[in-house]
């Protein structure tokens, strides 16, 4: 490697750095805000909001990851012909072929890291997640923790605190328990406390009146106590979590076993084809913008104004690709044997940069062409 090839590949990663920072800082934030709003208001702290925002991080990078390559490889090619960097190297006799290779370098530097995300910690992360889920979902005490609201940790179970003290008494406490049609129930007190032992968690309730409805006589029963205890155990008892999601499913699962999983989790045999080539699909989307990026503006000559034209080129480029993208799932899920066609994006981005630099490379070529675009016949 030469030492320009070494400086292209520093600025290209030192702007991958950057463009990856702000792009998951971006669409962290705006993630976040819901997240935050969902696992606050479920009587969660802030703890598990920051483990949840952690184990979403593997699949915002990756959703990121191909932007900021496409980014950097714009940026760092349309300074350094800004600055006549590649001019003078174009002059010295080096062709945009050979230039490339720091480009290369750095789409495979790039896909590792994508490999890493895609193919072991994004699977990794997202089945931790549903799993935290699960038990969040089913942490009733959590649930209970909060004031002025009227909460249904179970069905025909409602629950209301007033206010929580420092010390965890709860105040102004209302609790109605229908789940028995012929004998509902309904315990108001002054005061209560969450009690969690070896025989389950129980709301012990101080100072109130419970009202009892017999359905049979229509007959409305009060009873005052000093203290009652209410046994919220049954609540906190969930079903069985939901089958995993096809993105937590671990890649080496996805290989060998994708009849069993068929069989067990009900997921078809496209579905479960198209999740695995997806995964190693986003590692060569990597190789593939990085050089459509960079050769794409090599089609443009030195100019002080920069080169825009090619820039939006290069932009219709990663348009282009996306959509073939998107096109391209639904056919492998119907039919499993066609999973090439994940693959088609990145091979048509690896062709479309072929033909640029072999155009970028032909200076008589490349004239030719715009001679014949500027080439006015008479009428």
């Amino acid at each position: 490697m030469s030492r320009f090839d070494g400086y292209f590949l520093r600025q290209l990663l030192i702007l991958f750095g950057f463009f990856t920072l702000v792009l998951v800082g971006v669409f962290w934030i705006t993630r976040s805000v819901s997240l935050f709003d969902r696992v606050i208001s479920g009587g969660q702290s802030a703890m598990v909001f920051l483990e949840f925002t952690a184990l979403t991080l593997p699949t915002l990078i990756r959703t990121v990851m191909p932007m900021a390559v496409f980014a950097a490889a714009v940026y760092a090619t349309n300074r350094l012909s800004r600055e006549s960097e590649l001019t003078v190297m174009l002059a010295t006799g080096s062709s945009p072929r050979r230039l490339a290779r720091a480009v290369v370098l750095f789409g495979a530097i790039t896909g590792l890291m994508m490999a890493a995300i895609s193919v072991f910690l994004r699977p990794a992360s997202v089945e931790q997640l549903e799993i935290r889920q699960a038990e969040v979902a089913g942490d009733v005490t959590a649930q209970l923790l909060n004031e002025g609201e009227f909460l249904h940790p179970a069905e025909d179970v409602t629950v209301y605190i007033g206010q929580i003290d420092l010390d965890g008494t709860l105040r102004e406490v209302f609790v109605s328990d229908r789940r028995d049609p012929e004998n509902a129930v309904s315990y108001s007190s002054a005061t209560a406390y969450l009690v969690n032992n070896d025989i389950g968690i129980h709301l012990v309730m101080v100072d109130g009146v419970a009202l009892r409805l017999t359905k049979e006589g229509r007959r409305l029963s009060s009873t005052l106590f000093q203290d009652a205890s209410y046994d919220i155990s049954e609540l906190t008892s969930t079903s069985p979590m939901a089958k995993r999601s096809l993105e937590a499913i671990p890649t080496v699962e996805l290989i060998q076993n994708r009849s069993e999983i068929s069989a067990a989790e009900g997921y078809s045999e496209g579905k479960l084809v198209e999740e695995l080539h997806q995964r190693f699909s986003w590692i060569a989307i990597c190789v593939a913008v990085a050089l459509a990026g960079y050769s794409t503006l090599m089609l443009g000559s030195f100019s002080r104004f920069g080169l825009w034209p090619q820039i939006l080129g290069a932009f219709t480029i990663l348009v282009l690709l996306e959509g073939v993208r998107g096109f391209v799932s639904p056919v492998v899920i119907d039919d499993p044997k066609l999973w090439i066609l994940l693959y088609l994006p990145a091979i048509m981005g690896v062709l479309i940069s072929g033909v640029s630099l072999l155009i970028a490379g032909r200076p008589i070529l490349r004239k030719r062409m715009r001679s014949d675009k500027t080439l006015v016949t008479p009428a």
